[in-house]
């Protein structure tokens, strides 16, 4: 065997995880281990496996230390240790070795046919791993560049025609399509673009175009082109579906799912958006991606008004999120609580969780996540009796969200600010807020619902004649326009 092959207690940790039908994922949050690369180096004898820590752990999995014997000798009757003899006129010859070798390799025939499994499973993400640390090198290399200089570079020189590249701009147009949606489409059209010229067999081909496919459609999707990005996510399927029998463990089958369960979230087809995201969380086990999958899911059961079902769904992802360690979906999860708090009246609830969302928020350091904070503590200050406070923080909050011209948010944080001034009898500032507004009746992507509702809030603070009751209505009916109006531009409670 290589000198690569890993230690057989390594071998063991693995088989019995498998056994149970666990995956890495999966085994690795069983067996108390926060990282599932701690348990993948535990059997590739990177981090050493005592005998005896080996019996606690697959103790968890409900086996015991004779299972372990029992592995230990199938393996060893599968490659057996050269038998040593003494001098002796009977000694057996290599010829006769090899038939007792064979013959005990008979008797462990299951243990044997796991081992070569396993062994080929091993060197198979050995080398998926090699090709990803290639790919990041790679793409070093490609970043600074020009559009036009990177597809000259993969036209000319094989080694940038990589799968694992593919992947690498795939993840990179998906991180940036929140933030600048033409990159991320730019992106994902040079992923499609080495992917039609990557080698291997069609039907890996055919998978690696798929997922360029539904990078494309996910940009398409941020840059509000429903109609192309449903095109785009029709050819991807068409592609999994020839891909059939590529490789199903070098690629995350369940990232084109959340992408098209948020295109189908952004276009109100709430139920297959549910669907799609209950297959992506079957098809990824547990982690960081499952929980990232249960806040889009979270997201769409707000949209759904079912605030008790989101806050179900945010309280599953806790566990998973919190042993990933990232802290974009640490900050999300936390954030979308306090906010779900606040729509119930909770805000006792809430206001213990946010020194950790202001944490998170500023160890990340986006001036709309921070911005979006002191929203939030503006409204848990008005539910808790602070409204002096919460009025010094709203009236930030207005300003700031009308110089970044986002109107939905500049006009429910000039409602909520209006409610408090209402509330002291500060008609006539109302009535200057109120003026203030006109921009947004300009701004594009804006329901017709919400207008009008926003209109009538407009003529009675012009007359002086707003009232708290009013202004609650027109905020719960721009709320409802947004959720379930046609699709319009995204206006995602978080950044995604």
């Amino acid at each position: 065997m290589d000198d690569d092959k890993p230690p057989r207690l390594g071998l063991a940790l693995g088989y019995f995880y498998r056994k149970v039908g666990l995956t890495l994922k999966q085994a690795a949050v069983r067996l108390g281990l926060s990282d599932p690369s701690t348990l993948r180096k535990m059997e590739q004898g990177d981090i050493k496996l005592s005998r005896e820590n080996l019996g606690l752990k697959i103790g968890v999995l409900g086996f015991f230390e004779e299972d372990v014997d029992a592995f230990l000798l199938g393996d060893e009757l599968v490659d057996p240790e050269p038998l040593v003899q003494p001098a002796s006129p009977v000694a057996l010859n290599d010829e006769e070795l090899r038939r007792i070798d064979r013959a005990a390799s008979a008797a462990a025939v299951a243990t044997a046919e796991y081992t070569r499994i396993e062994l080929a499973h091993w060197k198979k993400a050995l080398k998926a791993a090699a090709a990803h640390v290639e790919a990041e090198e790679l793409w070093k290399t490609l970043k600074p560049l020009t559009p036009t200089d990177r597809r000259d570079l993969v036209t000319v020189f094989p080694h940038f025609r990589s799968w694992a590249l593919v992947v690498k701009v795939c993840k990179e147009s998906v991180r940036l399509a929140a933030h600048d949606a033409a990159v991320a489409l730019e992106l994902a059209k040079f992923a499609l673009y080495i992917a039609e010229r990557c080698p291997g067999e069609e039907c890996w081909k055919a998978r690696i175009q798929a997922e360029a496919w539904g990078a494309v459609g996910n940009a398409r999707r941020v840059s509000n082109d429903f109609d192309a990005a449903d095109a785009d996510f029709a050819r991807s399927r068409k592609l999994r579906a020839v891909a059939r029998g590529a490789d199903p463990d070098l690629i995350d089958g369940s990232r084109l799912l959340g992408m098209e369960a948020s295109l189908r979230r952004e276009q109100h087809r709430f139920p297959e958006a549910l669907a799609l995201l209950d297959q992506a969380r079957d098809a990824c086990g547990d982690g960081g991606e499952a929980g990232r999958l249960l806040l889009e899911k979270a997201h769409v059961l707000t949209l759904q008004e079912d605030f008790e079902g989101e806050l179900a769904a945010l309280k599953e992802a806790a566990p998973l999120i919190e042993g990933s360690g990232d802290p974009e979906l640490l900050f999300a999860l936390r954030f979308n609580m306090a906010v779900n708090l606040c729509r119930l009246e909770r805000y006792t609830a809430a206001a213990r969780l946010l020194p950790k969302v202001r944490e998170l928020a500023l160890a990340q350091g986006h001036d709309l996540h921070l911005l979006r904070v002191l929203w939030l503590s503006s409204k848990i200050d008005a539910g808790e009796g602070r409204k002096e406070r919460a009025i010094l923080a709203l009236e930030q909050v207005q300003r700031d969200f009308t110089v970044r011209g986002l109107p939905y948010d500049a006009a429910l944080a000039s409602l909520d600010l209006a409610i408090l001034w209402l509330e002291q009898g500060r008609n006539a500032e109302v009535r200057t807020l109120a003026l203030g507004m006109a921009w947004i009746f300009r701004a594009k992507g804006i329901q017709k619902q919400a207008l009008a509702a926003l209109k009538l809030f407009c003529d009675a603070a012009q007359r002086e004649e707003a009232t708290v009751e009013l202004t609650r209505q027109v905020i719960a009916d721009i709320e409802k326009a947004r959720r379930t109006g046609p699709p319009g531009p995204a206006t995602p409670e978080l950044p995604e």
